[in-house]
């Protein structure tokens, strides 16, 4: 499902416009991404959740030459299903 699918899901479901629900995602999006920079964590419960975790930097090697090569240090986002949501899948 692409985005604008899920737009037009949300719209559909939701009795927005498209353009309604297109903002609303967009906000969703951004508070996800605001919560993770200022508390490293974002619950949905039940549905999922967005864990922000600081990676060091490493040393790495080059799969095609073998060469070392330096990864810096970074921030990853892991993102764990919650219990509905594994319900429904299954």
């Amino acid at each position: 499902m692409t985005k604008q699918d899920l737009v037009a899901y949300m719209a559909e479901h939701a009795g927005l416009t498209k353009a309604d629900a297109e903002r609303a995602l967009n906000a969703m999006v951004d508070g996800v991404k605001t919560g993770l920079k200022k508390e490293g964590e974002v619950k949905l419960t039940g549905f999922v959740t967005f864990v922000a975790k600081k990676k060091p930097a490493k040393e790495g090697r080059n799969p095609r030459t073998g060469a070392p090569v330096k990864i810096p240090a970074r921030v990853a986002v892991t993102v764990k299903a919650g219990s509905k949501l594994k319900e429904a899948l299954n």
